[in-house]
């Protein structure tokens, strides 16, 4: 009997995927990244307990805290300070769920495969795994999934790819699971309602006060008590009232310095990336739809990695440092690759 092991967060999601994997036959083992020593940290990995136990198979939980401080917390606030946009779900798919947890699936259980909730499908195509889009294009999540290896998608599956969410629901009410009626997860996990990432960061950094500037002019048109509260293209929260709508434009981490701007100051027709990684060997200069943020349209662009140039055929809106710029065939939609924005 093959072994599968399946990173379980005591969600619909995973919940479903051990059920579906151990109706086709596999030994389903059940993992769980403890990664905080908070409360609610160990409430998803008693809630995972619960329905490992619901399933009959076995479970383990793996304290990975210390890396997913190091590699997603300390990153994330890092960036933040640095005046970028940071994508933590990216870092956390990289080093603790493909990372650690994938690694000590095969080592220490001798899994034949890793198994995840996520909605993308895996096929070997042309000598190569590659990423396509789930059935349920509402929940697709290539984006960030682009820093994957073959190496580890040689041995993963993702189970929910030909399902649509009510479905995924409906199949956990039939079975009755602990996490039926579990609603969605948060963006970031780390950080709890009613906190929010404005609150969070000011914790962390306290007030700081600093100067809004009209880019265009160098006019001051006001203070504010952190950049770090701040993303490009952020329109609401700004609090100035002023004759146009005004966006946030740059940050200048060192000054302290927002600059706005009326909305078609934020476009941007080219960007620069680095840290790319590519799911399966390219040539330097490609045709690709391309996004620069998880819920935005795929949009034309010319891919140039020697020059770690993305050239759009149309400007796009809001092009921010530390956020990923992934790359889909214009063909299929199947995943290529991606970079940071720098």
């Amino acid at each position: 009997m093959k072994k599968a092991i399946v990173a379980m967060s005591g969600g619909l999601d995973s919940s479903v995927t051990a059920l579906l994997l151990k109706q086709q036959g596999y030994e389903v083992i059940g993992v769980t990244g403890l990664m905080l020593d908070t409360p609610q940290a160990h409430l998803v990995c008693h809630n995972a307990k619960i329905t490992a136990d619901k399933l009959d198979i076995e479970h383990h939980v793996i304290d990975v805290s210390n890396l997913f401080n190091e590699k997603v917390v300390s990153y994330f606030e890092t960036e933040y300070k640095s005046g970028r946009t940071p994508n933590p779900c990216i870092q956390c798919n990289k080093f603790i769920k493909w990372g650690e947890l994938f690694n000590i699936s095969m080592e220490k259980f001798n899994a034949d495969i890793f198994a995840t909730g996520h909605y993308a499908e895996i096929r070997f195509v042309e000598g190569y795994y590659k990423l396509y889009p789930a059935k349920d294009e509402k929940k697709d999540q290539l984006y960030f999934l682009y820093k994957l290896s073959q190496n580890v998608l040689s041995k993963t599956v993702f189970p929910l790819y030909k399902y649509q969410k009510p479905k995924i629901r409906e199949i956990a009410e039939k079975y009755n699971l602990p996490a039926k009626s579990a609603k969605e997860s948060q963006d970031i996990c780390f950080i709890q309602k009613p906190c929010t990432t404005k609150k969070y960061l000011l914790d962390k950094f306290g007030e700081k006060e600093g100067l809004f500037i009209e880019k265009s002019s160098g006019k001051i048109l006001g203070k504010h008590s952190g950049f770090y509260q701040y993303t490009i293209g952020q329109r609401k929260g700004i609090g100035i009232a002023y004759p146009y709508p005004l966006y946030v434009l740059d940050i200048d981490a060192q000054k302290n310095i927002v600059y706005l701007g009326k909305e078609e100051e934020n476009y941007s027709d080219s960007l620069y990336i680095k840290d790319i990684s590519l799911s399966y060997p390219m040539q330097s200069d490609f045709e690709a739809m391309v996004k620069i943020r998880y819920n935005m349209q795929a949009c034309m662009a010319n891919v140039n990695l020697a020059e770690k140039k993305v050239t759009f055929k149309t400007p796009v809106n809001s092009v921010t440092s530390g956020q990923a710029c992934v790359f889909y065939s214009p063909i299929d939609g199947h995943l290529i690759g991606g970079g940071e924005i720098v």
